[in-house]
C-alpha cells in the first residue's frame, strides 16, 4: 500500500487558521511534514507502521493525528506542554485500569517498552485505537439514559481505582470549600451576568439546601456528548479524561446534565426533560442521597447560569434556567 501523508488540518474549538497553528504551536511546515513526523515516532516507538495520516485535529496545546495502520485505524495524541506530561501519563495510567475494569473507555496502546504514554523530543504521545461510533443524540432518550447509567459506573470504578504511586490527578481537585460557599461565591462574582430575578432564587435555594457533607472522589469531570460515542442504544466509549478531578458526584451528574449536548460550536442547553432522562439512568444504578438529591435542582441551576453569556444569548442558556424555575 502506498504511503499517503497529506492530512486535513482542522481545529476542534478555536477559530484560528489551522496551517498557522500547526506552524506556530506544533513547529510543522504543512501538514505533509507532520504526518510525516507521527508515522516516525509510532514506528519508533511502537512499532506501528503507518500508511496513512488523513487528518490533525488541534487544540490548545494538543493534536490529533488519525492513521491508517494494518491493525486497523488508530490516534496518536500528542500535547507540546511540558507541565501536562505527567498528568498526561497519569490518565493514561487511570484510562487503562478503568478498561482492565471493564468500563468502555478508550484504552491506550502500550508502546514498545510498556510504556502508556511516551515522551520524546520535546512531546507527550499516546495511541489509541480508533472506536467506531457516533457522538451521542440528546434526542434519544435510550442514549440519555445509557450516559446517566454509565456515569454512575464510572463514578463508581473511580472511587474504588487504586494509585499507589503519587498520581497528579489528584491534585486537580474543585475546592474544598463547602458547596454552599462555593455556588454563593461564583454568584458575587457574575452579578451583571445573572439577572437579579435568577440570582435571587438561586440563593434562596442555596440557603435552603441541607448542610450535610456531601462525598468527594476522583470524577471523570468532562461527560458530555462530544465524549460519548455511541452505536445505536449502546454507549462504546466515553472519551478524553484529562479533565479528570475531585469533587462532589453530584456535581458532576448536575453538570453532566447540563452540558450533555455539548459537541463543539454553537452549543446551547437541553431540555429540562433531558436533565430528567439523564439522571434517571444514572439513579437506575446509583441512587442520590437525600442531601445529594436536595442538591441536585441548586447545582442544575447554577451551571446553566454559569454559560448565560454577558449581552446577547442566541442559544437560550438564560431561557434554560427560568424554564427550570418555573418547572420547579
Amino acid at each position: 500500500m502506498a504511503e499517503t501523508y497529506a492530512p486535513v488540518l482542522e481545529m476542534l474549538w478555536e477559530t484560528h487558521d489551522p496551517s498557522e497553528t500547526l506552524s506556530g504551536r506544533f513547529g510543522f511546515s504543512d501538514g505533509d511534514s507532520a504526518g510525516r513526523w507521527v508515522a516516525d515516532t509510532l514506528d519508533e516507538h511502537w512499532g506501528v507502521r503507518v500508511d496513512s495520516c488523513d487528518r490533525i485535529v488541534m487544540s490548545g496545546g494538543n493534536a490529533l493525528a488519525w492513521v491508517g495502520t494494518p491493525a486497523g485505524r488508530m490516534l496518536a495524541k500528542w500535547s507540546v506542554m511540558p507541565g501536562r506530561f505527567p498528568r498526561l501519563a497519569a490518565i493514561a495510567r487511570l484510562t487503562s485500569w478503568l478498561d482492565g475494569q471493564g468500563l468502555p473507555v478508550s484504552a491506550p496502546v502500550p508502546a514498545r517498552d510498556g510504556r502508556l504514554q511516551v515522551e520524546a523530543c520535546r512531546v507527550s504521545m499516546g495511541l489509541q485505537r480508533v472506536i467506531a461510533g457516533e457522538l451521542l443524540d440528546t434526542a434519544d432518550p435510550t442514549q440519555v439514559w445509557a450516559a446517566g447509567a454509565l456515569l454512575a459506573r464510572l463514578q463508581e470504578a473511580l472511587a474504588a481505582c487504586p494509585h499507589p504511586d503519587p498520581d497528579p490527578v489528584s491534585t486537580y481537585s474543585a475546592p474544598a470549600e463547602p458547596l454552599a460557599d462555593r455556588v454563593i461565591g461564583w454568584l458575587d462574582g457574575h452579578t451583571e451576568q445573572v439577572p437579579t430575578t435568577l440570582r435571587d432564587a438561586l440563593r434562596g435555594l442555596v440557603a435552603a439546601a441541607p448542610a450535610d457533607p456531601l462525598a468527594r472522589q476522583l470524577l471523570h469531570s468532562d461527560l458530555r456528548a462530544a465524549n460519548i460515542l455511541c452505536v445505536g442504544s449502546e454507549i462504546v466509549a466515553v472519551l478524553d479524561f484529562e479533565e479528570a478531578q475531585r469533587d462532589h458526584p453530584v456535581v458532576e451528574l448536575a453538570r453532566s446534565a447540563v452540558l450533555l449536548g455539548t459537541r463543539y460550536h454553537d452549543w446551547g442547553p437541553v431540555p429540562v426533560a433531558v436533565h430528567a432522562q439523564f439522571r434517571a439512568g444514572y439513579e437506575s444504578v446509583r441512587r442520590l442521597s437525600p442531601a445529594e438529591a436536595a442538591w441536585w435542582d441548586i447545582v442544575v441551576l447554577w451551571q446553566t447560569l454559569a454559560f448565560v453569556p454577558p449581552g446577547n444569548d442566541p442559544t437560550g442558556w438564560g431561557a434554560s434556567a427560568l424554564s427550570q424555575l418555573h418547572e420547579g
